[in-house]
């Protein structure tokens, strides 16, 4: 018995004699690990790859591999020769009924000290990742650190072993069944972020003023692009839970809130979302909706028609800092657009992204931006639901 709860009971070595005679079964030793790799590259997976020296002589071998208690995913495990891999040959696997066991046979060209590799995947063994992002007092940096939480409970003990992940620094750490670790394995110091508030037109009301005795808040969020201009870039950064902070200018940090952060990968935005701010406002109207150009079938009832629209959107500042609004429109089906007074980038087929820089409140009350759509929409079939939807408190 070792400290990994794994039992290889032996190594049962068949010689061959010249003459035709009865083998000799001796039994060997066998020797710790080597060297023990847990690879958490595949976030659904854990790959544990360990080596030993295994002491062959010539003639055919049988290793007896066994795993009670242990969760290895027995279609998974590997054996791979790293010294003589021309002259030690795996010839067969066989898998004893009812047991948590195998038996390799093995034939060597000679007598060896033969390094092995083994490979399995093992259940119950996982990792977390969370963030930590102290902003700086006028948001513009963050601080952002990332941290490992590494669980076992697959009923191995690893003394040691290389923690590695597929980006980062690997760690030389032993975990027990049934430990949690956590591990720093991302420090980058200010990182650049930009505040954004997003209004999706599809989901938030149109008119705040017509809710009655609800406050209608507009989603902000710390944006970090994960790219070298940005400070990182070498790696695409895995989702999970993040918390932030903000410097209060005294010393001190403030917490702003927790998000869980989505897989980011190289060249794509983190959005941290922080909550949700009154500071902008935003009154939408559709200030025409008229069916144009109807095609009738020989009944005279329509089947097709299209559409003439305009939506206005009035955008007010009341912060005393300059804002950038993300604005996510809706068009759906076909559509072109006849007149647009802002610049916008088309997400997909039926989605408009416009990004509206916002100066800051004077004086005179808040700084306003306006937007109006004038679009068509082609072969809208009778019966169709309006679109996009509106939400409450549309006029």
């Amino acid at each position: 018995m070792n400290a990994t709860r794994r039992t290889l009971i032996g190594l049962l070595v068949l010689l061959c004699a010249a003459t035709v005679t009865q083998a000799r079964i001796k039994l060997v030793a066998l020797p710790e690990r080597a060297a023990t790799v847990i690879r958490l590259d595949n976030p659904n997976a854990t790959l544990i790859e360990e080596e030993r020296v295994l002491t062959l002589q010539q003639g055919l071998n049988k290793v007896d591999f066994s795993w009670k208690g242990v969760q290895i995913d027995e279609d998974s495990i590997r054996l791979q020769m790293l010294d003589h891999p021309a002259n030690v040959t795996l010839l067969s696997v066989s898998y004893p009924p009812g047991e948590s066991a195998l038996v390799w046979e093995i034939s060597s060209g000679g007598d060896f000290a033969e390094t092995v590799r083994i490979s399995y995947l093992l259940r119950n063994i996982d990792r977390l990742i969370t963030y930590k992002a102290v902003a700086n007092k006028a948001e513009t940096f963050v601080d952002l650190k990332s941290y490992l939480i590494l669980r076992n409970f697959s009923g191995e003990d690893f003394d040691k072993a290389r923690v590695l992940l597929d980006y980062g620094e690997a760690f030389e750490q032993g975990i027990d069944h049934e430990e949690t670790k956590q591990m720093l394995f991302l420090s980058e110091p200010n990182i650049p972020i930009r505040k954004v508030w997003k209004f999706d037109a599809a989901t938030l009301p149109w008119d705040p003023e017509r809710l009655d005795n609800q406050n209608v808040g507009i989603p902000v969020s710390y944006e970090i692009v994960n790219s070298k201009t940005g400070g990182l870039g070498d790696f695409a950064l895995w989702g999970g839970k993040a918390r932030l902070f903000q410097q209060d200018g005294r010393g001190g940090t403030i917490f702003l809130g927790e998000d869980n952060a989505a897989l980011v990968p190289v060249g794509e935005k983190m959005e941290l979302y922080l909550g949700d701010s009154r500071d902008i406002v935003v009154t939408q109207r559709k200030m025409r909706d008229a069916q144009i150009n109807p095609r009738r079938n020989n009944s005279n009832q329509v089947i097709l028609y299209d559409t003439d629209e305009i939506i206005t959107a009035k955008i007010e500042n009341f912060k005393d800092s300059p804002a950038v609004l993300t604005m996510i429109q809706h068009i759906p089906g076909q559509w072109d657009m006849e007149k647009c007074n802002l610049k916008y980038t088309k997400k997909d087929a039926f989605t408009l992204q416009f990004e509206i820089e916002l100066p800051a409140r004077t004086e005179k009350g808040p700084a306003v931006q306006e937007l109006t759509m004038h679009y068509h929409r082609r072969n809208v079939r009778p019966g169709e639901p309006p679109m996009p939807p509106v939400p409450m408190g549309r006029r």
